[in-house]
């Protein structure tokens, strides 16, 4: 079955909702150390500490020009990168790494725990990290900067990490093949804990610009991450299998997604962010590999998207080899500035030119919520709710949503659950 709402103008004021169902479609109303200076070590005044770790006592602080970086943007200062994490991790108690200002070319770099004796480790970024543009250095399963298996980091500092992508980027066959080899990440965290991410920059990175991958209580703000609108897969923040993960009051533009939520993660929450340009924020995509974890429990809140292809989208793909499900998520008080596709799900996703479709998504999408979305849309179609015709959508609701079409005139909102 599918039900087409035409010429219907997007005033759900007075708490109206549709709830998508398994039956169709229905509308209801309803303290801080400075250490004594040291030739050796580079002294530094860390301002800020991991909130995970309470205790404030001395710190031990290492600087990275101590280890042979030049910061001349010209000579590979990797080596002198992990030395300089190697004597860091090595250490005990409160830990400071400092990479002070200046150009910094490196190439890919694992910093990589555990740090036995470490009870929080801070780098402090004030510089501007230069990838390597030479992709031969990235061996396949390489990224540009991870952090791995390390508890009670702060990543910190106002500094850039800059993964000189517009080289890479003709490299990308990802848009157009799923048989592509995949781009170096500007950051990546894998297998962490307590970890917080506050003031970075990232530009032009050749993939994702920073990825969360297996972490608990991991928190990140005041980010600023950017690259061209062209500029392929290029997601601002990629989040998979993780769990007590927060984003907030950050600036995501890019080519791909603001802000990806992967497959296995729970207890996410998204705020505060300002995306555009970009494909919006997405949940997926989902159901593409055997064995993927659920996701439940996602919060978007208190975010803009300008001028984006996409505001919210919910994406699966059709054919999936194993079941899954998205349960319980929220999207509340979103702002959309001239979003071509302000509300979508799409059971059916296809990123190349074409896909053929043998069996239906089988990925169950049940409890979701959009509440308080309002702006403009560049389209007519300003939400759209295609779910698998296998496995019907379960409660959606749409609640106070006021959409209208950008220039004037009138919205409208598709659905269809091929039952």
């Amino acid at each position: 079955m599918s039900i087409g709402i035409e010429d219907v103008k997007l005033h759900f004021l007075l708490s109206i909702f549709f709830c998508f169902g398994i039956n169709g479609v229905f509308a209801t109303g309803r303290r801080l150390n400075t250490a004594e200076s040291s030739p050796s070590r580079g002294i530094h005044h860390v301002p800020e500490r991991n909130p995970f770790n309470p205790r404030d006592s001395g710190s031990v602080l290492f600087n990275v020009k101590s280890f042979g970086a030049r910061a001349d943007g010209r000579t590979d200062d990797s080596k002198a990168f992990r030395a300089a994490w190697k004597a860091a991790c090595r250490s005990a108690g409160i830990v400071n790494l400092i990479i002070p200002k200046g150009e910094y070319l490196i190439g890919p770099t694992k910093f990589t725990g555990p740090c036995q004796n470490v009870s929080s480790l801070t780098i402090e970024v004030k510089g501007y990290l230069k990838a390597s543009a030479d992709l031969s250095k990235y061996d396949s399963s390489a990224d540009w900067i991870e952090f791995g298996r390390v508890e009670g980091l702060t990543l910190t500092g106002g500094g850039t990490f800059d993964g000189e992508g517009v080289k890479a980027w003709p490299y990308n066959k990802c848009p157009v093949t799923s048989r592509c080899k995949l781009l170096p990440t500007n950051i990546k965290f894998v297998a962490m804990n307590k970890t917080v991410v506050r003031g970075i920059t990232s530009v032009n990175s050749k993939f994702f610009h920073i990825a969360v991958v297996e972490c608990n209580y991991f928190k990140g703000s005041k980010l600023k991450i950017s690259a061209p609108p062209n500029s392929p897969n290029t997601d601002g923040i990629h989040i998979e299998r993780s769990s007590f993960v927060y984003f907030s009051r950050s600036h995501i533009g890019t080519g791909d997604d603001c802000v990806s939520i992967g497959q296995g993660n729970s207890q996410v929450t998204i705020t505060s962010i300002t995306c555009g340009p970009g494909h919006g924020i997405s949940v997926g995509s989902l159901g593409k590999y055997r064995n993927e974890g659920d996701v439940s429990g996602l919060v978007v809140r208190d975010c803009t998207m300008r001028e984006t292809s996409n505001g919210i989208r919910i994406k699966t793909w059709a054919n999936s080899p194993g079941s899954s499900a998205a349960t319980n998520m929220t999207f509340e008080n979103i702002v959309m500035n001239n979003v071509t596709n302000p509300i979508i799900i799409d059971q059916a996703y296809c990123p190349f030119e074409s896909c053929a479709f043998k069996a239906p998504s089988r990925v169950r999408l049940r409890d979701i919520y959009f509440k308080n979305i309002r702006g403009t849309s560049s389209s007519a179609v300003a939400v759209m709710l295609e779910c698998s015709r296998g496995i019907p959508c379960e409660n959606v609701y749409l609640q106070d949503v006021h959409l209208d079409l950008a220039g004037g005139g009138h919205a409208h909102a598709t659905s269809s659950s091929y039952r």
